[in-house]
């Protein structure tokens, strides 16, 4: 087994409990909520949230489909996604805004969990070199591998998810994840 697998094997689970967090953190809103701000500290939206995670697993992927080329171009999302939800990275501070033609809410968390698809099978077909360099960016004096790129990936994910539960806190809406904890079988919770 190579480390695409092995690190895959110990991410892929947490994409899949992303995935099913994100659709319940969106599943009562309507589309004019997911434009709304929760106000100062909460400006992310949801559906710039939502965006933002798709452009961001986008960059990981461009790691090892293309590697050596520019993270930030050349992402394969919607085009829109580019224009209303990608970001340069931890000092690009730009607030989002609600846009004509933006994705829907559905249409969005189906692009993560796409995007998430394609992210393990790229990281389980590299090559274990390519998953070891070094990989340039403002974050890697911390995280310098490719590999740490992947982990913080799903870190960047819970981050995100997280504030987006604020922001169902700070809206007064119900916590999501006590509606994902009463979906799993009895035996486990």
């Amino acid at each position: 087994m190579n480390q695409g697998e092995l690190l895959m094997n110990t991410v892929a689970p947490t994409l899949r409990m992303h995935e099913a967090y994100a659709r319940e953190l969106v599943a009562d809103l309507d589309e004019a909520q997911m434009d709304a701000s929760g106000g100062v500290g909460l400006e992310n939206t949801p559906r710039f949230t939502l965006g933002h995670l798709c452009t961001g697993c986008a960059m990981t992927r461009r790691v090892f489909e293309a590697p050596g080329a520019d993270r930030a171009s050349g992402l394969d999302v919607p085009e829109v996604y580019v224009e209303l939800f990608q970001r340069k990275g931890p000092a690009d501070r730009r607030t989002p805004e609600a846009s004509v033609g933006a994705p829907s809410r559905d249409e969005l968390v189906d692009e993560l969990i796409r995007q998430h698809g394609l992210l393990e099978e790229s990281v389980r077909g590299a090559p274990d070199a390519l998953l070891a360099e070094h990989c340039p960016w403002k974050l890697g004096h911390l995280l310098p591998t490719n590999a740490d790129l992947v982990m913080f990936a799903c870190s960047h994910e819970a981050l995100h998810l997280g504030q987006l539960a604020a922001w169902r806190r700070a809206m007064g809406l119900p916590a999501a994840m006590a509606r994902l904890i009463d979906q799993a079988p009895e035996t486990q919770k």
